[in-house]
Formats: C-alpha cells, structure tokens, sequence
C-alpha cells in the first residue's frame, strides 16, 4: 500500500471518530475549490456556500460507511455534486457537462499527456521583476478561471485542485473520458491565453522606450 493511500486511511480512521484536527486538514485542503465549483453550476455565490455546507455536514454522517471505492477527496467532490444537481432540480434548473467539440484543434498546443508544448512565456526565464509580478498573474488566472465555463471549470478543478483521476471525474461529471479531455484542453488553453495576455503590456512598453 502506498505511503499516500496509508496516509489518507488514518485521516478517514480519524474524521470517523469525529477528530477535529483531521477535519480541519481536509476542510482546509478542499473548501476553496469546492465553493469555486459549486458557484459555476449554481451561479449564486450564497447558494454555493449553503450546498458546499450540506456537503460537509453529509461528509460528517456518512463517513463511517466510506467503502473506499474511490479516494476521499473523489467521495467528496461527487457528494458534493449530487448536492449541486439536487439544488438545481429543485429551482427548475439542470446541467450537463457533456462538451463534443473537436480536441485536435486543441492538441496542436499540448504533448500526448496534456502538457504544453511551449509553455507560456510568462513562465520562462524568471526575473525579479516577473517573481515581483506573481501575484498580478495568479489574480489573472483566478478571474479566468471564474469566467471559464462551468464544465470547463468543473474539469480543471476537479483534476488540477483536488487531483482526482480522470477516472474519478468522468464519474462525478457523468461524462466520457474523450468529452473530459476536450473540456480540460480548453480549460488549459483559455488560462494560457490569459497568461499570454499578461506580456502584452511589457512587449507596449518596450516599443514605447525604444
């Protein structure tokens, strides 16, 4: 058994007998992203935070039934959705993360395991100026991401910040493994394309000095 899958057995061990301590751990290691998920399907801040609650409280209930048919944090994030849908049923409203777009466009920007080919200027050749500018960018990103389209940010979310297997996010999302792709790639690209707006500006001024 890995260190990891060690690990998160003692945490499951402990949020079962109600330890504080270790539900503060995944609390804090999740809330964030949980609340950036549910507000893209629910589109309500307020909504968001009350669904996110009911999760945890569910989480709390029912964790002595945990069969560890999925890693907790996948457990989670799929309670969490099923709480998002329930929602959305009872305001007349519904969701589908289902995407068909072509990836191959998309592919041109990444290797075969989702990596970018060239990785966005922004990223390379570090200097004090751009470590200075960090928090600019990663406020850049975080706007972006709130603009991405919900299954585009479910995907990104769900693989980036949770670190869930694909596996378990075709799961959670009731998509297929080709349509997560797809959603990921554009999610991946869009956020590029928000790092590469960044150098726009400098690329201004250095004309402008010239």
């Amino acid at each position: 058994m890995s260190e990891d899958r060690q690990d998160e057995r003692k945490v499951i061990a402990l949020l079962a007998v109600a330890d504080s301590a270790a539900f503060e751990h995944v609390y804090r290691k999740h809330n964030g992203a949980m609340l950036r998920l549910c507000a893209g399907i629910v589109k309500n801040q307020a909504t968001a935070e009350e669904v996110v609650q009911e999760t945890w409280v569910a989480v709390l209930e029912n964790i002595q039934g945990f069969e560890g048919r999925s890693s907790l944090a996948g457990w989670i994030y799929a309670i969490l959705m099923n709480k998002a849908r329930t929602r959305l049923k009872r305001d007349g409203r519904s969701i589908s993360f289902e995407d068909n777009g072509e990836v191959d466009s998309l592919q041109a920007a990444f290797d075969g395991r989702g990596r970018w080919k060239d990785r966005p200027e922004l990223w390379d050749d570090l200097t004090p100026e751009r470590i200075l500018s960090g928090k600019t960018a990663l406020d850049h990103v975080a706007r972006a991401i709130t603009r991405l389209p919900p299954a585009q940010r479910a995907v990104l979310l769900l693989r980036g910040q949770a670190d869930l297997d694909p596996a378990e996010i075709c799961d959670i999302l009731d998509i297929s493994a080709a349509n997560m792709r797809v959603l990921l790639h554009r999610a991946r690209l869009a956020i590029r394309d928000t790092l590469d707006e960044l150098q726009e500006p400098s690329v201004g001024a250095a004309e402008v000095r010239r």
